[in-house]
């Protein structure tokens, strides 16, 4: 059973910053690839930002440049810096990682960004 928890969500304004954090716990952490998703009110839930277990970092279209994903295994978080925030930033945002072939996600970490 693998557990992960988000946090550092928040309200913003336009133009400001935030960074969330992604615990885990119940795995080997640096074996597992870890993403961010989100959800904004009445859409689908989209892949915002992945990295893998080697450091390599991939991002959705409209937040590249923006966001910086990254990982502390001796901590066992997973980062997502999210700059130059818009308020179509504004979702749910959650951490996900596939172990032993079952898809884990955390609670989810509410953003608004305000314009």
């Amino acid at each position: 059973q693998v557990q992960l928890v988000e946090s550092g969500g928040g309200l913003v304004q336009a133009g400001g910053s935030l960074r969330l954090s992604c615990t885990a716990s119940g795995t080997t952490f640096r074996f597992i690839a870890i993403a961010w998703y989100r959800q904004a009110p009445g859409a689908r839930r989209e892949l915002v930002a992945r990295i893998s277990s080697a450091g390599i970092t991939n991002y959705a279209d409209s937040v590249k440049g923006r966001f910086t994903i990254s990982r502390d295994n001796a901590k066992n978080t997973v980062y997502l810096q999210m700059n130059s925030l818009k308020p179509e930033d504004t979702a749910v945002y959650y951490c996900n990682c596939n172990w032993l072939t079952t898809d884990y996600w955390g609670q989810g970490t509410h953003v608004t960004v305000s314009s």
